[in-house]
């Protein structure tokens, strides 16, 4: 059964480096192309969908359209990707370019008409098909740092057209871009499943550094172990000529010469990305920022790129023996590394595990938890695998409602889950102002929330500690310098409640177009004497956060 299943998943892989070969696109530019950050990176809830080329460290630089094509797409978003153009293409595939500073000028005019009709700044629209057509090698933007772009870059995803699903570009630029440096392990963590087994005579995880990638064990002694154990993976890729690190293409751990685990990271579902919550070890990244690839598989992950035997990659350590591992890292351009270890099987007792049975989750169905002033309602398939959820009511009678600890983790939700919270005490009439946040530590976060009936509702992605609270300040509107009399106005915003939902600008009574960057929080007008008159006039501008608090400016500009 193991070696059936190995041979599909080599079958699949093969089958789709074959569909890539028979496809070519050009450059996006006319110099020597180099990576920041490559296709599959783990990132917070996603999966890096694209490439990310370096623009020699500035902004316009020329994009070149990668085959003959026609714009089916283009986005303007404060965050995200920023401004965004998406071009279709007759051979199945649809690139994108993302954190563009401009599109060429016809583009432009035809994105800021839309935006002065419809009265918005962020914009997503699908264009005629016989609007906007390129020939391959054509100028379609330039390059810049819009969005949640932290540095001037192009990202760039090719995706099939049909499903919409992303796949690697690196394929597409394997002789265009050096890479001899294989990937390098950091460290293997040891799960020992609960109830189930153990490892160095402990049923917490356990961490060990990598010390070699040569000799007999990566790792500095002989690990010791016993039942139903999970293995997970630091590790990072590297490329010639620069000093970032990239994510591993292919991950592959065998078990006395058996595989047990694959991920190949080639194409995958937006709607599977979050899921990396799951492969990953959640706790981690959220405490201490360190990502580790699970080896097993929760069995309600959806993630096609992670394949394992009929055991779901866990591991049986259930003899006094030797048992020989080895993980065999890949990247596109086929540099290899291997690491070899020792799990040595030591009898020895596991200690029982008695679940709180009271809030006992399935992944595979509905749950719905009930606390005295709480419900939350998780549907199937938003769980990754059971769990028995320990809650905690900790009561305040002066407080808005109660604080609930739902899970002694943070526990991650596959998509947005509706929780209800009582309210006790109206402690402020107007019922608009009421919110639910989270408590991490002396951290609050807003996860929004409208009142009815006497609860607060919301959607939640993640398990935590929750409780009601109220925003009656408004956002805060600063100026950034004296430009009363410039053509460009622009100002710092921040919200310490629920953050900002909305803002409008207007120019005597008429609306004027205000571009938000939500990674810089300032919001930018630009006055264009084809819209403005020379003399004075009146600028207006209203910020809004999710409470409804408002803060209106003013200003008397000489244009």
């Amino acid at each position: 059964m193991k070696r059936y299943i190995i041979a599909i998943l080599l079958s699949c892989s093969v089958l789709h480096a074959q569909e890539i070969m028979h496809e070519k696109f050009a450059s996006p530019f006319d110099f020597p192309l180099s990576l920041s950050a490559n296709f599959g990176e783990l990132r917070a809830n996603h999966l890096h969908g694209g490439l990310d080329f370096k623009t020699q460290g500035v902004i316009d630089k020329p994009i070149h359209c990668i085959a003959d094509g026609y714009v089916s797409r283009i986005t303007v978003s404060s965050g995200g990707y920023g401004n965004a153009l998406y071009i279709s293409h007759p051979n199945g595939y649809t690139s994108v370019y993302g954190h563009l500073n401009s599109f060429i000028p016809a583009i432009s005019r035809y994105v800021e008409q839309y935006q002065y009709d419809h009265e918005t700044f962020a914009v997503d629209i699908v264009p005629d098909s016989t609007m906007f057509h390129f020939k391959c090698g054509e100028i379609v933007a330039m390059s810049g740092n819009t969005g949640f772009s932290f540095g001037p870059h192009l990202h760039m995803e090719i995706r099939k057209t049909a499903s919409n699903e992303p796949v690697d570009p690196l394929a597409f630029y394997l002789t265009r871009i050096k890479d001899t440096r294989p990937p390098v392990a950091n460290s293997i963590t040891f799960y020992p499943q609960v109830g189930r087994g153990v490892v160095e005579g402990s049923v917490q995880k356990k961490t060990f550094s990598v010390v070699s990638s040569s000799g007999a064990s990566c790792l500095e002694h002989i690990i010791e172990a016993w039942g139903d154990i999970g293995i997970g993976l630091s590790a990072n890729d590297y490329m010639d000529g620069t000093h970032n690190n990239y994510g591993v293409q292919s991950v592959e751990l065998f078990v006395d010469t058996m595989k047990v685990f694959e991920s190949t990271v080639d194409c995958y579902s937006f709607d599977e990305s979050r899921a990396i919550n799951s492969w990953t070890d959640y706790s981690a990244y959220k405490k201490e920022g360190k990502w580790i690839m699970k080896s097993f598989v929760a069995p309600g992950n959806p993630l096609r790129i992670l394949q394992t035997d009929e055991n779901k990659g866990i591991i049986q350590i259930n003899e006094e023996r030797d048992f020989h591992f080895m993980y065999v890292l890949k990247d596109l351009h086929g540099n290899i590394s291997r690491y070899s270890f020792i799990v040595r099987g030591r009898e020895q007792s596991i200690p029982e595990y008695y679940p709180d049975m009271r809030h006992y989750l399935r992944y595979d169905r509905t749950n719905v938890v009930q606390e005295p002033g709480l419900q939350l309602i998780i549907p199937k398939d938003m769980l990754y695998e059971n769990v028995a959820l320990d809650t905690k009511v900790r009561t305040d009678s002066s407080a808005i409602s109660f604080e609930y600890q739902l899970h002694n983790e943070l526990l991650p939700l596959h998509a947005g889950c509706e929780l209800m919270l009582g309210v006790r005490h109206l402690t402020v009439k107007d019922t608009t102002k009421y919110f639910i946040e989270r408590r991490d530590g002396k951290k609050r976060y807003s996860v929004g929330g409208s009142y009815e009936n006497g609860w607060v509702k919301t959607k939640i992605r993640e398990l935590g500690t929750f409780r009601i609270a109220v925003d009656t300040i408004a956002p805060c509107v600063v100026p950034v310098g004296d430009s009363s009399s410039r053509a460009r106005i622009i100002y710092k915003v921040s919200d310490i409640g629920t953050g900002i939902k909305s803002y409008r600008g207007t120019v005597d009574g008429k609306f004027v177009l205000v571009a938000y960057s939500a990674k810089n929080g300032t919001l930018t007008a630009r006055l264009e004497p084809k819209r403005v008159s020379v003399g004075k006039h009146k600028f207006s501008l209203i910020v809004e956060d999710y409470c409804g608090n408002k803060t209106c400016v003013e200003r008397i500009l000489s244009y």
